[in-house]
């Protein structure tokens, strides 16, 4: 990435090495292939089409840049709106497909939102639904074709050398300290906050983690993205892909990331361990429907990989890894198209348990770690095995520091950290110090470099006996049991500690066929007594590794999973701890209804 000081800076470096399949979208379910030419000319059309809108730089400044929205799925047009934007000095203003109304109104009127991008007939009615009091909006334009709004296609014209020149007199003089993007984290409580990013502090990050992908062996680049691509993880490894030649091919939907995967074949992707959770629930469905020798060799394969370290196996381990991937692991990899050599993963907290069975099935997991303000990443597992270590978040990324305060807290400094929150200059002196910004996550750092997370530091209680309860720890270990999909530690305020937990459904339920229980719903399955006995000793097994305080005296099995529509979980898939407490407060009033059994778990 020499000379790449703006993330502008790509478009310059792909023509270099142009490829035919630089951008790929399914249309009517055909995939189809955007050149590296064809990409650059739809990216200056677009940016002379926002000229002559009146879209510009401004005064130079962040506020007097004029900002242009963006709610879509991952797709090309959304990578081409975002360069072009930047070509001209603009700011990005992306929004999460399932922001609420509420969000999306707030958004839209504290930038001060002058055009918006959107991709589909649902995204559109939800911004005019907010127009009247987003005054600033002017236009909204759609990728697909919509009856009533007009598409983006309508604005892409032929641009002559006058144009172009005058564009990139424009690009010259935007500085790598510009602000390219404001990005509103939804965040687990309280109201959106706007980050601030400027081209240097993303075009770093991808520098650093560039680094680190550049490591991993591949036939041919070419990545899967289905992940938001206004989160700020998924956007700055697109740029990776951008800067490194990659080819990058849009996922149709969540649902059909199985399908899309067995087509593309691809090397790599990006993903969140819910991801990772619920591709190895399928293993393991499809593992337990087999008889005979087939089943027990499928349970050996699972014993092996739950025993896999990075270095430092034995030669019969190394035997049995063998034999294991020739017979098991090399099916698990054709299921996903037969070529992925690596899965970075992000967002929250992935189980080592899913980090051990994926890489010893050869798709190696590069657990990450950072924040939307910190560009993200700050730390990350590599792919040269002596460089990861599982239970840990990784290797500090080039140019990035860290250290631990006082109380535990996680502070980083670097040229990723954010110019500050939009408009909130209050908020950005709270977390940003002498340029060091303080993450809220509690951790520690180990003698060889590596970075572990062992909570958020909002989000530890302190029992009514004064006694201090990370609930961080307690939920990913009680996950690693297959039968436990989701899990929220109670306690704050009170005599003792308590969960709420969802079943993994489809493992119970295979669970209980086995064991010849027959249920109608979830309802009667998580109030049947052989069901309550199975999580208790789960439970019980687990608390041993805990000290009093911060083992689970009681707990509730629920009969739905939380998911970000029923406001559970944030868009990127990380516990509303507040929402769900008041959600659920019947049921956990009933857990603290008396000291019975305080010291005995109960359903």
């Amino acid at each position: 990435m020499k000379n790449a000081a703006r993330l502008f800076d790509c478009i310059a470096i792909q023509a270099q090495n142009p490829k035919a399949d630089l951008l790929n979208g399914k249309v009517n379910g055909e995939w189809v292939s955007y050149s590296t030419a064809a990409v650059h000319e739809k990216i200056y059309q677009l940016a002379e089409a926002l000229l002559e809108m009146g879209i510009s730089a401004g005064d130079g400044t962040t506020e007097g840049r004029d900002k242009v929205g963006l709610i879509s799925n991952g797709r090309p047009e959304w990578l081409i709106v975002d360069l072009a934007v930047q070509l001209i000095g603009a700011v990005l203003v992306p929004l999460y497909p399932n922001s609420s109304l509420k969000e999306i109104e707030l958004i839209l009127v504290e930038a001060e939102v002058k055009c918006i991008f959107v991709s589909d007939a649902d995204l559109c009615a939800k911004v005019n639904s907010v127009i009247n009091h987003a005054t600033s909006l002017k236009a909204i334009y759609s990728f697909n074709d919509l009856e009533g709004c007009k598409n983006w296609q309508q604005l892409l014209k032929p641009v002559n050398d006058f144009d172009r020149n005058k564009i990139k007199t424009i690009s010259a003089a935007i500085k790598e300290d510009d602000v390219t993007t404001i990005i509103f984290t939804s965040g687990t409580t309280g109201r959106p906050k706007g980050v601030m990013l400027t081209h240097k502090n993303i075009a770093s990050n991808v520098s650093g983690s560039g680094e680190v992908l550049n490591q991993i062996p591949m036939a041919d680049k070419r990545a899967l993205s289905f992940l938001p691509l206004n989160h700020i993880f998924e956007k700055m490894c697109s740029y990776i892909y951008l800067f490194y030649g990659f080819s990058i091919y849009y996922a149709e939907s969540m649902e059909t990331i199985g399908f899309n995967m067995k087509e593309v074949k691809p090397y790599i992707f990006t993903a969140v361990p819910r991801l990772l959770e619920k591709v190895f629930e399928k293993i393991m469905i499809e593992g337990q429907k087999l008889n005979g020798v087939k089943r027990k060799i499928f349970l050996w394969s699972i014993k092996v990989a739950e025993q896999f370290e990075n270095t430092g196996k034995s030669p019969w381990y190394k035997l049995k890894l063998t034999l294991a991937n020739k017979l098991v692991y090399s099916k698990w990899r054709n299921a996903i198209g037969g070529n992925v050599k690596a899965i970075v993963v992000g967002s929250s907290a992935c189980p080592a348990r899913l980090e051990r069975i994926f890489t010893s099935a050869g798709m190696v997991v590069l657990e990450g770690y950072g924040l939307t303000e910190t560009s993200p990443v700050i730390s990350v597992n590599q792919y040269d095995p002596y460089y990861r270590r599982f239970g840990t978040v990784g290797l500090l990324i080039k140019d990035v520091q860290v250290k631990i305060a006082a109380d535990g807290e996680i502070l980083t400094k670097g040229p990723g950290v954010m110019v500050g929150y939009y408009k909130n200059p209050e908020l950005t002196a709270e977390v940003l110090e002498d340029g060091w910004f303080h993450t809220g996550d509690i951790g520690q750092m180990d003698k060889d470099g590596f970075l572990k997370i062992t909570d958020r530091k909002k989000e530890i209680f302190k029992t009514s006996g004064g006694k201090y309860v990370a609930p961080g720890p307690i939920e990913n270990r009680m996950k690693e049991s297959p039968f436990i999909e989701q899990m929220m530690v109670v306690g704050a305020e009170r005599k003792f500690t308590t969960a709420l937990i969802v079943p993994s459904y489809p493992n119970l339920k295979l669970w209980c066929d086995q064991n010849k229980l027959n249920f109608s719903s979830n309802q009667e399955i998580v109030n049947g007594a052989a069901v309550i006995a199975l999580f208790q000793s789960i439970i019980e097994s687990a608390n041993s590794e805990f000290n009093h305080v911060e083992q689970v005296k009681k707990f509730r099995l629920l009969q739905h999973e939380w998911t970000i529509d029923g406001g559970e979980l944030t868009p990127t898939g990380k516990m509303k701890r507040r929402a769900i407490l008041d959600k659920y407060n019947p049921e956990i009033e009933k857990m603290y209804a008396s000291d019975i059994g305080s010291t005995t778990l109960i359903h």
